[in-house]
């Protein structure tokens, strides 16, 4: 069934607990913000596929697709489940993100978003991932539930990653980044 008419006094429940929170809560806030990066990383994924990009060894889509797996287990440990990210998930961030950055040229400025559709995407998917690791640190300053050491770095890497990549795709297909001009 799609639908349980639970919620709609404005009322959740998460994993392991028997009382249901504010839809409006930190917790169903960050959530609903890792479920919304999640989902819009399935659009990234589907055009990386149209489009055959890859990093090195890796298609991009596959690497898409990691990342949406980890978010689950972030989803997961803030609902109270028996799952964390663990140091290695960090550690593979950064190797993609390093042997990315070694293909590149440095980083001297802000990048107008842009270039390809994948690019423009991933660059969007980045502002998302901001968000919803801004919501998970407000939950852990909260202090409501334990998160694990690793997770908010995951998060923080995701958003480099993201970056990395949308800069990767557009310099795999010669598009040169426009710097903002300020004017």
């Amino acid at each position: 069934m799609l639908y349980t008419r639970k919620g709609d006094s404005g009322k959740t429940a998460v994993f392991g607990c028997d009382q249901r929170i504010s839809k409006s809560s930190a917790i169903a806030e960050a959530l609903g913000t890792l479920d919304e990066i999640n989902s819009f990383l399935g659009v990234c994924k589907v055009l990386a596929h149209q489009t055959k990009v890859e990093c090195g060894k890796l298609k991009v889509e596959e690497i898409i697709n990691a990342v949406q797996q980890n978010l689950f287990i972030v989803q997961a440990e803030l609902a109270g489940a028996d799952k964390i990210i663990i140091k290695e998930k960090v550690e593979e961030v950064e190797k993609i993100i390093d042997d990315i950055e070694k293909e590149l040229p440095p980083i001297k400025t802000f990048f107008i978003s842009g270039g390809t559709l994948l690019s423009a995407n991933l660059d969007f998917a980045r502002t998302l991932a901001r968000r919803a690791e801004r919501r998970v640190v407000g939950v852990y300053e909260e202090e409501v539930i334990k998160i694990g050491e690793y997770t908010i770095s995951y998060l923080n890497r995701l958003s480099s990653l993201l970056y990395a990549l949308a800069r990767h795709t557009n310099y795999q297909v010669n598009i040169k980044e426009e710097k903002p001009t300020y004017k």
